[in-house]
């Protein structure tokens, strides 16, 4: 069974930098894994995404530069380092596990096990 556990939200100033975790079990470690986020008033939007490895990323443009996503096998976690945080990138943010190691999908349809999520509260 796969489990996702996010932590490291909360409060931040605009400007400011943020890590998100997420932990997962260890046959989670060969998907590939990714983030969303739900900011109120807006559809569930993709983030970023890599593969199980950690060599591959994909990222939205609306967040290149600013966001970095990595992994960490040994630890059998997932991380999104948000840097420059601003007001918009408050919301709820999830990580999601897809079973194709490979895939760097920013469709929500394809990660089929999700995290309860974290919030993200940034103030101007």
């Amino acid at each position: 069974q796969v489990q996702l556990v996010e932590s490291g939200g909360g409060l931040v100033q605009a400007g400011g930098s943020l890590r998100l975790s997420c932990a997962y079990g260890p046959t989670t470690r060969r998907y590939s894994m990714g983030w969303f986020r739900q900011v109120p008033g807006k559809e569930q939007e993709f983030v970023a995404a890599i593969t199980s490895s950690g060599v591959g990323q994909r990222y939205a443009d609306s967040v290149k530069g600013r966001f970095t996503t990595s992994r960490d096998n040994a630890r059998n976690t997932v991380y999104l380092v948000i840097n420059s945080v601003k007001v918009e990138d408050t919301g709820v943010y999830y990580c999601a596990a897809n079973p194709n190691t490979w895939d760097l999908s920013t469709a929500s349809i394809d990660y089929n096990h999700w995290g309860q999520g974290t919030q993200v509260t940034v103030s101007s």
